[in-house]
């Protein structure tokens, strides 16, 4: 059987730049910036030692960008339509084109990235992309679509605010004014480059007018799926709109370029139709292929896997509800509701405490320390046969505490900015790993290699143990995981005290994994340097002894 997937999200702008000072808001020559050939086999074989399976590379296609590359006929974008000086990944400018920042030879881009995915595939790991379908940048122009391919837009009826055949919607009449105009903080010459939209576009977080403000998506324009937005939602999807036609074709050129999988960029604002028609060709050619959905709407959950995707973000889930539990804001039986809310699809779902819209969980945004988030990431891990997410320098205990430019101290790392994330640099530079670094190998390769956590049944304890710990039953949480030659015991503890746990294996629990009757010794930890052993009597507690913030995984012999 299949093991667990393990995605490491990385952003290679950032992963491979070695420069130690960095300035704010500063420019691609001045601060440098990572490129696709440091992603050697060498670190590439490091990753794969943590367990990854999978890596997402956040920001290689081609997007709106302040530098230009004018020898290869690649101009700069306005700072009017551009966040931060290298641009939102999110805000694609060209979908058929490799981001020249990334290259040592510009020229040579797409080959370089198609080297790449040589060199991953040959370290064992598949490659993941983004898939940005809901807009793309106010400067959209590719220079290297395939010969007969149009542009979006290219044949629009501009003077209709919504038309079936339309790529975009518009604002006839109007022209496009950019809230960058009146911002204080603005860069200096962001007055002086003009960009002229007329008439102005609907922008991308489905805001239908020509003045966008600053917390809109400005910098990008809403795609046109045959949905009239402003007058009911009412669909024209006979005949298949024309942006349906071209998203296929994006998706079957980055297929053939030897991707494995796309995490498609907030697939719930384009319309489930679509992706039912669209998921089973691109399939149908590439049945490896994996789709990832970021979505919010748990009420749409089953609606996006009954149309063809493998995975749906848990954000909303099993991320806000170890956050809140972590800062000391919930109770651990909160965890049993997130997943049984799930109704059956809990292992369809993608778990994380860390991605690019989330912040650091060492940073003083969120716990301040990492050490401090191992139960969260011990349950985000083993839980369930879900896939799980990294990101770049989570592992390593990055604290995200930089003020890089357009992204401010707000313990993200930027993905707008030239910078340099210090964790990775050191980690890169020492090949030497922080103590953080290594319980996060440890506990990634129980999760990997398991056959428990990887396919195994779960059995959530909690229930079992609500009356038996009193008032620290709420910051402790168990479960148990089983497959035919594992059985394991879990138990996280989210408290900042050292906490001794009485945890009670109810028959039932044994009776769920076919081990009626049975009485199991000689349980050991594999995780952690405890030499205490373990005994399993039916409907008896269990005393385990937690660190603060500590976690226990026992494995007992079938």
């Amino acid at each position: 059987m299949a093991g667990k997937i393990a995605i490491y999200q990385v952003l290679p702008r950032l992963f491979g730049n070695t420069n130690k000072s960095c300035i704010p808001n500063s420019s691609y020559n001045t601060n440098g910036c990572g490129k696709l050939d440091q992603f050697n086999q060498e670190i590439l074989l490091r990753l794969k030692s943590f367990g990854y399976t999978h890596i997402w590379f956040t920001g290689v296609i081609r997007h709106a960008s302040q530098t230009a590359f004018s020898q290869f006929g690649i101009e700069d974008q306005s700072p009017l339509i551009v966040k931060g000086k290298a641009g939102s990944p999110y805000a694609i400018v060209d979908y058929y084109d490799v981001s020249p920042d990334l290259s040592n030879n510009v020229a040579e881009r797409m080959l370089e990235f198609e080297q790449l995915i040589g060199r991953c595939h040959n370290a064992g790991l598949k490659v993941i992309i983004d898939f940005v379908p809901n807009h793309v940048s106010r400067a959209y122009k590719s220079l290297v679509k395939p010969s007969g391919t149009e542009d979006f837009g290219e044949g629009d009826k501009t003077d209709y605010p919504f038309h079936p055949t339309n790529n975009f919607y518009y604002i006839p009449d109007s022209q496009f004014v950019s809230p960058v105009v009146n911002e204080t903080y603005s860069y200096p010459e962001q007055t002086t480059r003009e960009f002229y939209e007329i008439p102005a576009k609907a922008t991308g977080n489905d805001c239908f007018t020509s003045t966008p403000k600053m917390d809109d998506w400005y910098e990008t324009v809403k795609l046109n799926y045959g949905v009239d937005i402003l007058n009911g939602g009412t669909e024209y999807f006979n005949p298949i709109p024309d942006t349906w036609h071209k998203m296929r074709d994006i998706l079957l050129f980055w297929a053939k370029k030897g991707v494995d999988g796309f995490r498609c960029d907030m697939a719930a604002m384009v319309p489930l139709k679509f992706w039912e028609w669209v998921i089973p060709q691109v399939k149908n050619q590439f049945h490896h292929l994996t789709f990832i959905a970021e979505i919010y709407e748990k009420e749409r959950y089953e609606h996006f896997i009954n149309g063809g995707f493998d995975y749906l973000y848990d954000k909303v889930g099993l991320y806000d509800t170890l956050r809140a539990i972590t800062m000391g804001n919930g109770e651990t039986g909160e965890i049993t509701k997130c997943w049984s809310s799930l109704n059956g699809i809990e292992d369809k779902m993608l778990n994380f405490l860390e991605n690019h819209d989330e912040q650091r969980v060492a940073s003083d945004f969120f716990m301040g320390d990492p050490f401090k988030a191992i139960p969260a990431l011990t349950v985000a891990l083993m839980l369930n046969r879900a896939p799980f997410l990294i990101y770049f320098g989570q592992e390593l205990g990055e604290r995200g505490m930089d003020s890089e430019g357009f992204s401010g101290m707000d313990g993200r790392t930027t993905i707008y900015d030239y910078w340099s994330v210090s964790s990775i640099r050191e980690w890169i530079e020492s090949n030497t790993l922080p103590e953080i670094g290594h319980l996060y190998k440890e506990l990634i390769k129980i999760a990997v290699t398991d056959s428990a956590v990887c396919y195994g049944l779960k059995y959530d304890l909690q229930y079992a143990n609500s009356e038996l710990a009193g008032p620290d039953n709420k910051k402790i949480y168990s479960f148990m995981r089983k497959s035919d030659d594992s059985l394991l015991l879990i138990a996280v503890n989210f408290f900042s005290t050292e906490k001794s746990a009485a945890v009670k294996i109810p028959t039932g629990a044994l009776d769920y994994f076919g081990l009626k009757g049975q009485i199991l010794m000689d349980g050991r930890d594999i995780f952690g340097d405890y030499s205490d052993k373990f005994s399993i009597i039916p409907d008896q507690p269990v005393e385990i002894k937690l660190d603060s913030y500590g976690v226990r995984v026992i494995k007992f012999l079938l």
